[in-house]
Formats: structure tokens, sequence, C-alpha cells
């Protein structure tokens, strides 16, 4: 299926999990690359690219893209839009279901085709199927080993997949973008410009939360000898990273659209199941288990 400019999914939301408040302060300043995509120095194994492999997670709408960090309670969340600015072509894991094969069972090839059909199913309940954080590193593994397949084919040429979310509400879905399209576009600053972070008002009735990033750019007399800030006195952080090779930016942040969740509680959906408890007199098995034996020497007979 087709993803971009013109497209139903021509947007995606992201999410990034802070216990520090410096490190989202960073983050506001430059989103693009606080909550983008990560380095690969800093891109942890997931359910769709091994350690050391930098992908793009999102999710269709914004609250999809908050279950899926699984934040604790305590801790801050920046969700963010992302536009996507190049067309994209992604595997829809759902539609692997729909396969069927038609066929006779005495045509050969049939049941080669059958092997294929089941194979395609078995793959999409695999991809998708919930996973707890203790067996992450080895059940992700297989779905590491399919999506780096995919992203390698060159035809058909894939450039993510598209897969119901494990954590959000049925028929909500995210996106993963395999490492070649997952370049985000860097924010646009004039050189010089000083970047620093309101998290905070006075009002009548004393502090307010209040989120606002101020952009301060040079005079124009200035701006040649000056170079591009990312806080007071413009320090880029160990965030910034040189131009990657052989890449185009395929995202784009939207900087309106960041929002700052405060996670002060967490609701789950679950199945509740009640436990049956019995006692009995214990029995003795070498009895009964020579009743049996006599019962099936008679029937022989």
């Amino acid at each position: 299926m087709k993803a971009g400019p013109g497209t139903d999914y021509a947007s995606l939301y992201r999410a990034r999990v802070f216990q520090s408040s410096e490190e989202l302060e960073e983050a506001l300043k430059r989103p693009d690359l606080g909550i983008g995509s990560p380095p690969p120095k800093a891109a942890s194994a997931g359910r769709m690219n091994a350690r050391g492999i930098s992908v793009f997670y999102g999710a269709i709408d914004r609250r999809t893209a908050l279950a899926e960090v699984r934040h604790p309670v305590g801790s801050d969340v920046i969700t963010a839009q992302f536009e996507i600015i190049l067309p994209l072509f992604l595997l829809d894991i759902e539609a692997l279901k729909s396969v069927h094969v038609l066929g006779s069972y005495f045509d050969p090839s049939y049941a080669a085709s059958l092997e294929k059909e089941e194979f395609l199913g078995s793959l999409s309940n695999r991809m998708t199927m919930p996973v707890v954080p203790d067996d992450e590193p080895f059940e992700y593994l297989p779905t590491q080993a399919i999506a780096d397949f995919l992203a390698s084919r060159t035809k058909p040429c894939l450039d993510g997949i598209i897969y119901p979310s494990v954590q959000g509400k049925k028929g909500l879905r995210n996106v993963v973008l395999f490492q070649k399209a997952s370049l985000i576009q860097e924010m646009d600053f004039p050189k010089g410009t000083k970047i620093t972070v309101q998290k905070e008002t006075t009002t009548d009735d004393g502090f307010e939360i209040d989120y606002c990033v101020w952009e301060e750019t040079p005079k124009e007399n200035e701006k040649k000898t000056a170079n591009v800030t990312g806080g007071e006195d413009l320090r880029l952080t160990p965030l910034v990273r040189p131009k990657e090779a052989g890449r185009e930016p395929t995202l784009r942040i939207i900087p309106e659209s960041l929002e700052v969740h405060h996670i002060t509680g967490v609701t789950f959906a679950m199945d509740d199941y009640p436990v049956r408890r019995h006692r009995s007199e214990e029995c003795n098995l070498k009895f009964v288990r020579h009743a049996r034996s006599r019962r099936r020497r008679s029937t022989n007979l």
C-alpha cells in the first residue's frame, strides 16, 4: 500500500518517554533530533529491528503512539506528528491473512501454494503477537530477521510495514519505517539562533504548567559570524548527527503538533478468569492401573 503525500497515510505520530527534565527540554528544543528515529548508537532492539539498527516506529494516531511506549507512572512523554514528504510503499501485515489459494488437489503445485498461504497467515500472527518484556530478546529475533529480509528486497521494494497495535485498542495500527526510509528532515534555523524552553508561567493563582519554546534569532549584522545554537549558549547535543549518505529525508516534524503528557496513572484492558479449586482423596494408582489392564485383557478375549 502507498503512504505519503495525497494518500490516507500522509503523516505518523511518534512518542518518546522522558524521566529527566533536562532531556525533555533538549527534545523540545530540537524535536527533529530528540523525538525522531534515534541515531544507530542509541537504537535499542525492537520488534522489527536489531540493536544498532535505527528505524522509525510510529502510529496512525496520537493515542496509539502514546500507548505503545508503555510509559511508567511519574514519567513524561512527548508526542509529535511527522509528515511523510516522499511516496513510500508499506506492507500491510493484516492483508496477509486474507490471502487464499484456489486450485485443485490433483494439481502437483497446489500443495506448495497451500504451504505458502499457511506461512503468510502464521507470519502475520507472529509479527503482531504480544510479547512480555522478559521474553523480548528472544521472541523478537524471528520478527527482526523477517523485517531485515523485507527491507533488503528490491522486488517488491518496501519502505516499511503497517501492522495492528499490540498495546492499543483493536483496529488501531502502527507503522515501522525501515532504516532506509526513516531519516528525519532537520529543522531550519537562522545561524546563531538561541533556543530556550519555558515550562511554567506565573498567574494570580501561582505557577501553572505552560510549555513554550522560544527561538531568538540574531540581528542581521551578526548572522554572518554566528553559529547555529541549541540552547542558551548553543551547545549541540550528542543527538545531533552528521548527514547520512545515500538516504533522503522521508519525514518532517510538525513543530506545532508537540504535546507533553505527564503520566499520573495507567489503565488496563483485561479479561478476568476465576480460578476453581478442588480437593479429593488420594487413590491407589497401582490398583487402578491393574484393574484397567484386566479389563483390556478380558475385552481382547
